[in-house]
């Protein structure tokens, strides 16, 4: 079901071309994450000058932020191939042996969902990033030899929603963490700016900053909203988007003027008219709008809890004050179901 939200962080198969031409590809032309972008710039020239690779890299936060961008851009300003895959993708230790070994020099290898590694795969994965070598065995039994492999110095580049998720020793391996975190609206007007100008898309100031405010602090977001506004301007509008083509748009699309979609409203009235306002535990949420449970905690809380709509307490989620006065709810003692017969 969140796969097909409009507002959806996460990426979408038939999007990735289109994903792939609008992708910044050096940190100069990267917008927004200024402190990941300060301390990635003195990394890299660093490594680059002392001609070494650079050190393993972890990126993490909710989809849609630019983890891949990122990866990628670390392969162009090393001027080195990436290898892409992710976690789920390596089913075998062999799998990630077959990778690693056709690897060169400073190359770079980016694992997506970092934290679905099995954990086989996991521990061959150790020795490559520690020592740059590994250990394969032969045979079966007594006759088993193992063989030790030198490796070319690589950097693994790894990405991941759910952090707590990895094991210890693989993040301890990891010499550098960034967090990346949702984009402030001056950084989204600058995203959808640049977009639209790649798209060849005609809009004006307050149909950049329409876009921009209900994309959820999310280039991805932001990306996919322009070009569903560019389509209802060139059916309705005379293709130029104006704010006012901007909000009929989005109106459409069900996308409120804080980015919240139908299904954010959802989460939220759940919590606020079946339980009065929480705590309720993120298993029963899901239950009550048919969705999973991770889903929910990786795809829909993040945003809520940025705009300060839900709390995470020790006994569930609770609506704030904040979430009542955006639904029109009056906050106050009253049973929420006794306010909405």
């Amino acid at each position: 079901m969140s796969e097909a939200r409009v507002v959806s962080p996460k990426a979408r198969v038939e999007e990735r071309p289109q994903e792939v031409s609008l992708r910044p590809r050096t940190l100069k032309t990267f917008i927004g994450q200024h402190k990941v972008k300060d301390n990635l710039s003195i990394l890299l020239e660093a490594a680059r000058a002392r001609g070494e690779a650079l050190d393993h890299v972890l990126l993490y936060g909710p989809p849609g932020l630019g983890k891949t961008t990122l990866a990628h851009i670390i392969a162009h300003e090393m001027d080195v191939k990436i290898t892409v895959t992710s976690g789920p993708a390596i089913e075998r230790a062999g799998d990630l042996a077959a990778i690693i070994t056709n690897l060169g020099e400073r190359d770079i290898l980016f694992l997506d969902e970092v934290h679905r590694l099995g954990r086989a795969v996991e521990e061959r994965l150790y020795p490559a990033m520690e020592d740059y070598a590994l250990d394969i065995v032969i045979g079966k039994g007594p006759s088993a030899k193992t063989i030790h492999l030198p490796l070319p110095h690589i950097t693994v580049v790894g990405a991941t929603t759910r952090i707590a998720l990895l094991t210890a020793p693989l993040r301890d391996r990891f010499g550098v963490v960034y967090r990346l975190d949702f984009y402030d609206e001056e950084a989204m007007k600058r995203i959808v700016q640049r977009s639209a100008g790649l798209l060849g898309v005609e809009i004006g100031g307050r149909g950049i900053e329409e876009v921009a405010k209900r994309a959820r602090g999310t280039p991805r977001v932001a990306n996919r909203l322009l070009k569903r506004v560019r389509d209802y301007a060139e059916v309705r509008a005379d293709g130029v988007i104006t704010r006012d083509v901007a909000c009929d748009a989005l109106s459409m699309l069900e996308v409120d003027a804080l980015g919240l979609d139908d299904i954010d409203r959802r989460v939220i009235e759940a919590i606020i008219v079946k339980f009065g306002g929480g705590p309720v535990g993120l298993d029963t949420i899901a239950a009550c709008i048919s969705e999973e449970a991770d889903t929910i905690m990786d795809v829909y809380e993040p945003y809520l809890l940025q705009l300060g709509f839900i709390d995470r307490t020790p006994r569930g989620r609770v609506a704030t004050k904040l979430a009542y006065g955006h639904l029109g709810i009056p906050y106050d003692k009253e049973p929420p179901q006794a306010r909405l017969l």
